[in-house]
């Protein structure tokens, strides 16, 4: 604790990050944040836009960049990413800012952070483009999280030749998040196409009765075939979901005798 508060006295460490060192959590005008999530969980902490002010949410970002190196920032809309860019071009002008503006994720990493690098490839499908939002958060995520993330849009089962044409890629996956609103079907024609895990990511499109993504989220459930389910527009929970199953493909090398052996 001494070399610690040594560094902080001499400016090598900011008050932020030793409180994150020390309890696990950051702590600023904003709310807390949960910096040790991704040691103790696998899955890197987001910041959540919607109910936050354009203020809070570039505060939070900044500490979050301060105490891991990097900030993840979903549903964000142009005030909160103009507040992102402007507080961390005045106290962070080495940070790298990347602005997902179809899913509303900004992600920001200082000059020293170090993406993980998985031997495992998220494969993330859309029914449509109206499904690219939450699809975008998903595939951002699991980035984020280590994988190499491919991207197959706009092959619903409105027209089976249309995904039968995807065939190869999506095998070649080690993991797929499936997204779609309406009754949610694909999906379910995905999983029975491949022997590779299947999540699927309903969303809120369609409308009139079971409208709003309430279709495609019991259509999944009720799949024949076997899938996951997040929830409505869970994009974030799909990548983190995809990303822990990329973590496990690429430390899960079989011996010879086809038994499962740790990673080193």
């Amino acid at each position: 604790m001494r070399e610690l508060l040594d560094a902080v006295a001499a400016g090598e460490v900011s008050p932020a990050e030793a409180e994150a060192r020390l309890s696990g959590y950051a702590t600023d005008e904003a709310g807390r944040f949960d910096a040790a999530r991704e040691t103790r969980r696998g899955v890197p902490e987001a910041i959540l836009g919607d109910g936050k002010t354009p203020e809070e949410t570039a505060s939070l970002a900044e500490t979050a960049v301060e105490t891991t190196g990097r900030a993840i920032v979903t549903r964000t809309d142009g005030d909160q990413r103009r507040a992102i860019r402007q507080l961390l071009a005045d106290d962070h002008p080495d940070a790298e800012v990347t602005v997902h503006s179809r899913s509303g994720v900004v992600v920001a990493h200082a000059p020293e952070f170090e993406r993980p690098d998985l031997d495992a490839t998220v494969t993330v499908v859309t029914g449509g483009t109206s499904d690219a939002i939450p699809a975008g958060e998903a595939a951002v995520l699991a980035e984020e999280m280590g994988a190499s993330v491919e991207r197959i849009e706009d092959v619903g089962v409105a027209a089976l030749t249309r995904i039968v044409d995807q065939l190869d890629r999506l095998r070649a996956a080690d993991v797929l998040v499936v997204a779609a609103g309406r009754e949610g079907a694909l999906p379910t024609v995905v999983a029975g196409l491949v022997d590779t895990p299947v999540i699927g990511l309903p969303v809120s499109t369609g409308y009139g009765y079971g409208g709003e993504g309430e279709a495609a989220l019991a259509g999944m459930l009720q799949s024949c075939s076997v899938i996951s389910v997040v929830n409505i527009d869970a994009g974030f929970v799909a990548g983190a979901q995809a990303g822990l199953v990329a973590r496990a493909v690429d430390g899960g090398d079989a011996d010879d005798e086809g038994e499962n052996t740790a990673p080193e």
